[in-house]
């Protein structure tokens, strides 16, 4: 493989997606492909940092300055994990990317998409994920699994999360070759099972 594939993991928090991520990179490992993993936010060095800001910071966040913490993450993780990654060839699995941004801050905070889309843009240099996979679990039973110890972003109320879900479904639909819906009510083997289906026929 002379250039390798960028492959993200999304959905609303409590969806299972980080699982799922951990069992397809075991699963990649096996078929002897090189993988690395990173996320958004908090790709190793600074984005562990402004991660730790995003999900915990106690004081007021205005929801642009939210967005552009994001952003920074971002093109950090492209320019010194992602992209080097992809040129040697490997796999890179990321949790999270662009379409969180567009599903949370846009269709969740209710910020302008087009000025969202244009900023993951200028973030990312132009890079867009292979294949996106989206775990989609209705709203209550994504806060119970989150149960009570919720982060900043997790504490934003069912609205907010219903917004975000119907975010993800929308963006399903406008980019159908590319992200791929996956139920994640499922058993935790038959949603790998799924994914592992999906990537193989992408493959063809």
């Amino acid at each position: 493989m002379q250039k390798g594939l960028f492959i993200t993991f999304e959905g609303a928090d409590g969806c299972g997606k980080t699982t799922q991520l951990l069992l397809f990179r075991d699963y990649l490992i096996s078929e002897g492909y090189e993988v690395l993993l990173t996320r958004e936010p908090g790709a190793k060095g600074l984005g562990e940092r402004i991660r730790d800001i995003l999900l915990n910071y106690d004081g007021e966040v205005s929801d642009r300055c939210e967005s552009f913490l994001f952003l920074a993450d971002r093109a950090q993780n492209i320019d010194t994990i992602v992209l080097p990654a992809l040129e040697q060839g490997k796999i890179v699995l990321c949790d999270r990317h662009t379409d969180s941004t567009v599903a949370y801050q846009g269709y969740g905070r209710g910020l302008d998409i087009e000025e969202i889309n244009m900023l993951n843009n200028l973030a990312t240099k132009g890079t867009k994920p292979d294949l996106t996979f989206i775990f989609d679990v209705d709203i209550r039973t994504s806060l119970h699994r989150v149960g009570n110890n919720k982060d900043r972003m997790e504490s934003s109320g069912q609205e907010f999360f219903n917004r975000v879900r119907q975010g993800y479904l929308e963006l399903a639909k406008q980019e159908p070759e590319r992200i791929k819906v996956i139920d994640s009510t499922k058993t935790v083997e038959e949603i790998h099972e799924d994914v592992v289906r999906i990537f193989k026929t992408c493959q063809q």
